[in-house]
């Protein structure tokens, strides 16, 4: 039995921050239930990359969910989605402000429906907040949240992260509410809302910055410090002889970096004994490691020699490194899959591992308005003469890609 079996979701979610949340449900067999809001249905299809009409952006966030594309300006769509809250578990939906509320399908409107349902509602600012009417994507929450300051070298501007962390981080936190959640419905037989906010996901991650400054009074001042930590050395990205390497060495790692580098005498210099001590005169260690580490053939013959000590380091990896690598390969990391239209690529891999669930399923994303018939008859019974009618009066939609 899989983790998540015998759970329906009503799935409202478009882009990637909701889609995330859905995703790794049916990773774990929950049941998803797509609604795409006609014509075009989750704008995600359209994003990068596309080949022939189809998106490996949607495919890559959809595979295993269900499609029903309904026009949600008329009415008998918002019917049959009252219908299926009264048969479903969870609900997920990231529409910008107003939407649901518009649509009279708010938390309130729901949770008439099925007492029993879970919602979450996630957003860039949330939706019980002074900010709730504004809209956000994902460079927006690490902007106003702080991250974004946190990035980049220390005379340079701010800068993104590479990758969408906010929308991701976002749909993870999201993820394990509901699962929570469900915990607690277990228990008790309540529904409950979720009111999940991308700059409160971005804004957790801060480990040592709000406290470091209340703490110090005001006088540690979180700013971006580029490759190296500010508080703490050595702990930074160096240049090794054939690519980037990091080298992580706190306080219980120090004497094994030293032994690494052949320099005991460095383990009691008064001027490296503590963290902060390490940190506030690593103008002066920072070279000292980067000749160390220039005196080798490779960087990989660099990590050797600091695996050997136990002294946490790591190549810095490309993506496109990452696919080839025996780690990624072995740990399913990175995963191969087929699509019916794109043929065979690589994405991410599920990144849980259960034992109650080790094999995954194989799971394909849908067509636009693929499952239109599918779902209404086998969640609501409608007759197919039914669902005909509904086809020709455009309440429901379908496409090709």
């Amino acid at each position: 039995m899989k983790l998540l079996e015998g759970i329906r979701v009503l799935d409202f979610t478009q882009y990637l921050a909701g889609p995330t949340v859905t995703r790794l449900m049916a990773e774990m067999g929950a049941e998803i239930i797509k609604i795409e809001t006609a014509p075009g249905g989750d704008p995600a299809r359209e994003l990068p990359f596309v080949i022939d009409g189809r998106s490996g952006f949607f495919v890559q966030q959809n595979r295993g969910k269900q499609s029903l594309c309904l026009d949600l300006r008329k009415d008998e769509s918002l019917a049959i989605v009252r219908e299926l809250v009264g048969r479903v578990d969870v609900v997920v939906e990231n529409f910008g402000p107003g939407v649901m509320e518009k649509r009279g399908l708010a938390w309130p409107d729901l949770h008439a429906i099925n007492p029993r349902l879970l919602m979450a509602s996630i957003s860039a600012y949330g939706r019980d907040s002074p900010l709730s009417h504004k809209t956000g994507y994902d460079w927006v929450a690490q902007a106003f949240s702080g991250m974004m300051h946190m990035t980049g070298h220390p005379d340079g501007p701010p800068l993104p992260a590479g990758l969408s962390i906010a929308d991701v981080a976002t749909g993870v936190h999201a993820f394990s509410a509901i699962g929570y959640a469900l915990f607690h419905r277990e228990r008790t037989g309540l529904g409950q809302w979720m009111d999940i906010a991308m700059i409160d996901a971005m804004f957790h991650a801060f480990e040592i910055p709000i406290q470091g400054y209340t703490l110090s009074k005001g006088a540690y001042v979180p700013h971006r410090s580029g490759p190296h930590h500010p508080l703490v050395a050595p702990f930074g990205i160096f240049k090794g002889p054939t690519g980037y390497l990091v080298i992580l060495a706190l306080q219980l790692q120090w004497r094994g970096l030293c032994e690494a580098m052949g320099r005991l005498d460095l383990e009691h210099d008064p001027r490296y004994l503590t963290l902060a001590l390490r940190a506030a005169n690593q103008h002066e260690l920072t070279p000292l490691i980067e000749a160390w580490v220039a005196r080798f053939p490779t960087t990989q013959a660099v990590l050797e020699v600091l695996d050997q000590h136990r002294v946490p380091s790591a190549p810095v990896l490309s993506p496109v490194e990452a696919i080839d690598h025996p780690y990624f390969k072995a740990r399913g990391t990175v995963r191969t899959i087929t699509d019916p239209l794109l043929g065979e690529f690589c994405i991410p891999g599920f990144p849980l591992r259960f034992s109650a669930q080790p094999e995954l399923p194989d799971l394909v994303a849908p067509l636009l308005g693929q499952h239109n018939a599918a779902v209404l008859s086998e969640v609501l019974g409608y007759s197919a003469a039914r669902i005909a009618a509904l086809a020709a009066s455009g309440v429901l939609v379908h496409g090709e890609r």
